[in-house]
């Protein structure tokens, strides 16, 4: 979960969520709506797959990116469950 919380952190990282929870995107996609560098913008989307919040899957040419709502469920529901135990 530490991970999870880790990448959220990051406000390029949650843009990148709320693009993907509109639509799958590859990264010259996503790299376009941003000012930085395409490798940047990898390095982000690395620190989002390792954390399990987007899945990639490779389509032809392209690596195809998607949210994964169920961690981000997951681990809002722990977090919230920190305060119920109060």
């Amino acid at each position: 979960m530490a991970n999870v919380f880790k990448a959220l952190g990051d406000p390029t990282r949650r843009e990148i969520l709320k693009l993907l929870n509109e639509r799958d995107m590859n990264a010259g996609e996503i790299a376009e709506r941003f000012d930085m560098s395409k490798p940047a913008i990898t390095k982000h989307l690395d620190i989002l797959r390792e954390a399990e919040l987007i899945s990639s899957e490779k389509k032809g040419l392209f690596v195809i990116y998607s949210i994964n709502v169920t961690v981000l469920q997951e681990a809002l529901s722990n977090f919230i469950s920190i305060f119920d135990k109060k």
